[in-house]
């Protein structure tokens, strides 16, 4: 017996756009390098002894991959803390 298959996950308005898009800009082809030549897992296995996985008391944590990548597109771009969280909601190649 085949199993049903699953309907493909629908875009955003905002998602569709972007893999309309024709031209790739300056930015999105740094960040595509970036993502190719750091050695993301090298770094994480590195970091992650020192990096709390629970919060006691207020917010939890953000995740290692997450908080490593935000933390490199403050160093690339010279971005303060809440310009990188305003650029990952406004920008579709930081995401």
């Amino acid at each position: 017996m085949t199993q049903p298959s699953k309907p493909p996950k629908q875009l955003s308005f905002a998602s569709y756009e972007y893999a309309q898009k024709k031209r790739v800009t300056r930015r999105e082809k740094f960040l595509a390098e970036m993502e190719q030549v750091v050695p993301w897992a090298r770094l994480e296995a590195l970091i992650e002894p020192k990096y709390p996985s629970t919060g006691r008391v207020g917010r939890q944590p953000i995740g290692i991959v997450r908080m490593l990548r935000m933390y490199c597109l403050q160093q690339w771009f010279g971005l303060s803390d809440e310009a990188v969280e305003d650029a990952i909601y406004d920008s579709q190649s930081m995401r």
